[in-house]
């Protein structure tokens, strides 16, 4: 089969599928839970037989779809691209949403949002794979928003809760604000260079690219485009948003927070790796933001009391080494660092509901005396520093206090004061009018 052709096939089959489940659940037709898997494992089984026959085709695969729309000078150009980058992670992302989907069948039996976990599910693995496979910072865009979308929605899966809510608006929020770097990035490539085609941006194959952005340009560009990566991999100052995604259930945390979402801001940063090398700021920048991570990452781990939440910290922590790895310049090192990583962790997460009794066994077995950990940094680290580290550490790096204090609050200060000032003002002019007392009397008593 042509190569061209076979990419978009493996690309849209996770989409296809959203749209049927998607179509059956707005005619009201109610599929059984056998039926819902079974089409998610037909749906990767022959995306893996795809992605493997891809594999041994020599040289990069390119489909060119043509472009979606045109506007003047600016064109969207539909174009995918599977080189020595794209390839292995998208191989990932088959294999590991294909299992996830294949333990979600058992883990989520007779749930409620069934078809909803499975729904998400197919459209997070197109969103994927567009993002990987895509060939220009436009389609990057569309499918960083789709893995954005459904990470917020699958958080806020047990929606008969406060807290998964109010922890997905939070991700949402912060989702929002790292966004920005990614879109005016794409805007400033496109009034720059005229194109935001990989093609026409860097010469040569990955990882030995060249690029003709430098200067002041690529240090804009390498600085937008870490905030975002940053936003979305959760690296300081994000990192707040990673312990809060765990609200919703194991399995779409495995495949978004220990697999393939929080990798996506690496990817980034891979696929731009001669625009963040041209700029030595960018990349000074990037080694001390992963560097600064996994410190954090690694001190809230221990002070952890669920699990979840330590292989959170411990994600966090990989992926902040991962982009020390690609600031230093090491863009192999580091995506052979995120396969392993995804695929580690993606097991201990799908772990994390029996680790708890494996360990009472190992601990039954060993007589009761398990070694404990941390005698030796106990012995070397000061007792007052060691309790300063302990309370910043169970703070999580004090992130949240620091940005509620200097963001958030004085956001939502001008907000207030926004609204009472727009609504002084109408009710000035006659068109706002304040409702009857007693028709809000009424409405407190009901």
């Amino acid at each position: 089969m042509n190569p061209g052709l076979l990419l978009p096939l493996i690309t849209a089959l996770p989409g296809a599928a959203f749209l049927f489940l998607a179509l059956c659940w707005m005619l009201g037709i109610v599929l059984r839970e056998k039926h819902v898997t079974r089409l998610t494992s037909s749906v990767f089984l022959l995306a893996s037989a795809g992605v493997t026959v891809l594999a041994f085709t020599s040289g990069p695969v390119k489909a060119d779809l043509g472009s979606l729309f045109t506007a003047g000078r600016y064109q969207f150009p539909v174009v995918l691209v599977l080189d020595r980058l794209s390839l292995p992670l998208v191989g990932l992302t088959i294999l590991l949403t294909g299992l996830i989907g294949a333990f979600s069948a058992r883990y989520l039996h007779r749930e409620p949002g069934f078809l909803r976990f499975f729904l998400l599910l197919h459209l997070f693995a197109f969103g994927s794979l567009l993002l990987f496979t895509a060939g220009s910072l436009d389609l990057v865009v569309a499918g960083w928003e789709l893995v954005g979308l459904t990470s917020v929605l699958l958080i806020a899966f047990f929606q008969e809760r406060a807290d998964p809510v109010r922890s997905a608006l939070r991700v949402f929020a912060m989702y929002r604000a790292a966004d920005i770097g990614l879109l005016v990035g794409v805007f400033t490539v496109h009034h720059s260079f005229g194109t935001a085609s990989f093609a026409g941006l860097f010469t040569g194959a990955w990882p030995d690219q060249s690029t003709r952005i430098g200067g002041g340009e690529a240090l804009l560009v390498g600085l937008l485009l870490v905030l975002a990566a940053a936003g979305k991999s959760a690296q300081a100052p994000f990192t707040s948003w990673l312990p809060r995604a765990m609200e919703g259930p194991t399995p779409s945390s495995a495949v978004f927070y220990g697999a393939i979402s929080v990798h996506a801001g690496a990817y980034l940063l891979l696929r731009m790796q001669p625009v963040i090398a041209a700029s030595w700021t960018a990349s000074i920048l990037v080694i001390a933001m992963g560097v600064t991570t996994a410190v954090i990452g690694t001190l809230a781990g221990r002070a952890c009391s669920d699990i979840k939440t330590s292989l959170a910290h411990a994600s966090m922590t990989q992926v902040g080494i991962i982009f020390a790895e690609i600031g230093l310049g090491l863009p192999t090192l580091a995506l052979w660092h995120i396969c392993g990583h995804a695929a580690a962790r993606t097991l201990q997460f799908l772990r994390a509901p029996s680790a708890l009794h494996e360990f009472h066994q190992m601990h039954s077995a060993a007589g009761g005396h398990l070694e404990q950990t941390g005698v030796h940094l106990e012995a070397i680290v000061p007792v007052r520093f060691r309790n300063w580290l302990y309370r910043l550490a169970l703070d999580r790096g004090h992130v949240d206090a620091i940005l509620d204090r200097l963001f958030a609050s004085p956001l939502y200060r001008a907000g207030v004061f926004l609204q009472r000032w727009c609504g002084a003002g109408l009710q000035s002019e006659g068109r706002l009018k304040p409702p009857p007392c007693g028709h809000l009397s009424g409405e407190l008593d009901a």
